[in-house]
């Protein structure tokens, strides 16, 4: 069974998200689920209006240039949180709201990679990797799994009253491991 969220197809182990009433980031990244990069030398639309939405139209051109960051940017906006400064840039996102002492849904996850940084939205875990919601993930907007080990910090909204469905989400270990994200 698959549910269609946004763009995409919500994949059978995550369909328990559309379902989820919050926080706010988690819901709208959803919307975007399923978002593809164009392939070769062309953009797609929707990707580049994301820049002008967020005022980064200047700064990204392409969709060729990583945009996982841009991706969190766009989805904090429409959740009304604020954008950090050189969003496009991943691991600007681990100055984002308040320090989580432990990785829960909805927060923030900035990983280390060799020769840069990815930002995405906890929506789980397995013993060994988070499973996380984010852009310019296998050049789409999707669920994938990244190390543990790889995590660089874990930062969660400023709430004025936290969802109460904020919590740490144990899955199966299912799917390949993602070792780069640009």
């Amino acid at each position: 069974m698959t549910d269609t969220i946004g763009a995409g197809t919500l994949p059978a182990a995550y369909a328990w998200l559309r379902d989820e009433t919050g926080p706010r980031m988690l819901i709208e990244a959803l919307k975007l689920f399923g978002t593809l990069e164009a392939p070769g030398a062309r953009d797609n639309p929707t990707i580049i209006s994301w820049a002008r939405e967020v005022d980064l139209i200047r700064t990204y051109s392409h969709d060729s240039i990583p945009w996982c960051g841009l991706f969190m940017a766009v989805v904090a906006k429409r959740a009304g949180k604020p954008i950090v400064d050189s969003p496009l840039w991943a691991l600007s996102w681990a100055d984002f709201g308040r320090l989580a002492p432990a990785p829960m849904l909805g927060d923030i996850l900035t990983f280390k990679r060799d020769g840069g940084g990815h930002v995405a939205l906890y929506v789980g875990e397995d013993m060994g990797a988070y499973h996380c919601l984010g852009g310019n993930q296998s050049d789409k907007v999707c669920i994938t799994r990244i190390a543990k080990s790889r995590l660089y910090r874990a930062r969660r909204p400023a709430y004025n009253v936290q969802p109460d469905n904020v919590r740490k989400v144990k899955l199966v270990a299912s799917g390949k491991l993602s070792t780069n994200e640009a």
